[in-house]
């Protein structure tokens, strides 16, 4: 079976004049669309979440945006308000043109924890569902995209290399939200997993 394409987040609100603005954001979305066109087979996430959800600063009284606060399941960044069900910032970059998608895997829609993993939730218990369906499928290579680099991407590509997946991650079509160093710790950690960053 040939490798398959995971495209990660590349939604409104991730891009700029998005509520959480990756820089560049954008300017994966061509160069996302070009690679897409060589994979018979793409597989696309969307974050999801109700409003309220419990990773938003707006929840934690007293506490900002981009902060760090101990969740049941553990550390948990803070985040803007950003990819609320049903609104313009949850849905796809208007330029994202990948017709031939097989399955939109959404994630975060529980409202008491945070999911970056296209795999599992931030507990890195709770699955998506997204492993069985390629284990199904008989796909043993992933090649993933997308936003942000050191968190969505990062986490995915991870738990897909613990999971047993060949993964390799374009670099040029993502973009990292960099807080305090984390693009960094994500390519020393795709170093040490045996992560392929291209």
């Amino acid at each position: 079976m040939s490798a398959i394409l995971i495209i990660i987040d590349v939604q409104n609100d991730f891009c700029p004049g998005g509520r959480l603005a990756v820089n560049g954001g954008d300017e994966i979305v061509h160069p996302i669309n070009k690679l897409a066109s060589t994979y018979e087979h793409v597989v696309l996430t969307q974050d999801w979440h109700p409003e309220g959800h419990s990773s938003f600063a707006s929840q934690h009284a007293g506490h900002e945006a981009f902060t760090q606060i101990d969740m049941p399941y553990g550390r948990q960044t803070l985040w803007p308000d950003h990819c609320i069900v049903g609104s313009h910032g949850a849905s796809f970059h208007k330029d994202l043109n990948v017709p031939h998608a097989e399955l939109i895997i959404r994630k975060g829609f529980r409202k008491e924890i945070d999911s970056y993993s296209a795999f599992f939730e931030n507990d890195h218990k709770t699955p998506t569902g997204l492993s069985g369906y390629l284990r199904e499928r008989g796909f043993k290579k992933i090649t993933m995209v997308g936003l942000a680099f050191d968190y969505c991407v990062r986490y995915s590509a991870e738990d897909a290399k613990n999971l047993g997946f060949e993964i390799e991650v374009i670099e040029s079509a993502t973009r990292a939200i960099d807080l305090g160093g984390t693009a960094a710790a994500t390519r020393k950690s795709f170093i040490e997993r045996g992560i392929i960053l291209r």
